[in-house]
């Protein structure tokens, strides 16, 4: 809704209804390259209404006013240039759960929730498990983690300060600040001595340097290139983690990482050949492809 129509299938003077607005914007969309252009048109004019999706359905014939139709057509015109609905609407839903997001942490995707499935699996039966989550950002590990396992303790990392205060917000958001501790720090750097844990879970930045540029725009144009950046094989953050991590875990521990599926075999030979590991596997996401690596500490 850049510009509205002057004239369309029925009427020129023909209101603006809900259905008007959603009709218009999906082929708008469709028009600029969206995926997604229902679904994106809905979510704006939910977010622009302060309604819930569903109302959109219930109240399809009703008059927008002036004042939503412009909050609209701004988020229609950002929308239009590649930007994130995520950062549009300022929430993206993971694990179920809500969550703030803006530039300053990448927008939580259905890939990182095998990561989180991992994790849950991994704690059963410890009677408090001790979870750290590096590269935390949103904080959306840490948070789906603590809200499905009730007593467990998450460490929630991340070196930018931008994105701890998201995190911040997240954990106080779904009421788990006992469980959940945010801490700013560069990997293990800013980890207390002696601190173990059952878990070390990440999802790090692994795409390559200079394929950053190649991603899709919604990406490579908005996402924080700290979050994404794995230096020049991707994989500097990760060989980072494996070479640290046994100092930080308890014997038989687990380290879960995810990763982009390109890098399985070579990241599976990387923590084969460090030698602290045992059980090394690769578990594969929703869609069937390679993305977190599951590796058991040795108890030595």
């Amino acid at each position: 809704m850049t510009e509205q129509p002057t004239a369309s299938p029925t009427s020129a003077d023909e209101p603006w209804t809900v259905r008007r607005v959603l009709e218009w914007t999906t082929g708008h969309l469709k028009k600029h390259g969206s995926d997604t252009p229902r679904l994106d048109a809905e979510i704006l004019l939910a977010h622009a209404r302060g309604c819930q999706r569903i109302q959109l359905y219930t109240q399809f014939d009703e008059p927008l006013s002036e004042s939503v139709r412009g909050i609209m057509r701004e988020l229609v015109q950002r929308r239009t240039k590649a930007e994130p609905v995520a950062y549009l609407v300022g929430v993206r839903e993971f694990f179920s759960l809500g969550f703030r997001v803006t530039r300053d942490v990448l927008i939580p995707r259905p890939d990182t929730e095998t990561l989180v499935m991992e994790v849950l699996d991994g704690i059963k039966g410890i009677p408090t498990p001790k979870v750290l989550d590096l590269c935390t950002g949103s904080g959306c590990i840490a948070v789906a983690v603590a809200k499905n396992a009730k007593t467990s303790l998450v460490t929630a990392t991340d070196i930018s300060s931008a994105a701890l205060e998201i995190a911040r917000e997240n954990v106080a958001r779904h009421n788990v600040a006992s469980q959940v501790d945010v801490i700013e720090s560069d990997l293990f750097a800013g980890i207390p001595s002696g601190s173990k844990y059952d878990v070390v879970a990440s999802n790090p930045p692994y795409i390559p340097s200079a394929e950053i540029s190649q991603l899709d725009a919604e990406v490579s144009r908005h996402e924080p290139r700290l979050a994404l950046d794995g230096g020049t094989d991707g994989l500097t953050i990760l060989k980072q983690i494996i070479d640290q991590a046994p100092g930080y875990a308890v014997p038989n521990g687990l380290l879960l990482l995810e990763f982009t599926p390109e890098q399985a075999e070579t990241l599976k030979a990387i923590v084969a050949d460090h030698g602290g590991y045992d059980e090394i596997v690769i578990r594969k996401d929703l869609a069937h492809r390679p993305r977190v690596l599951k590796a058991r500490f040795r108890a030595s």
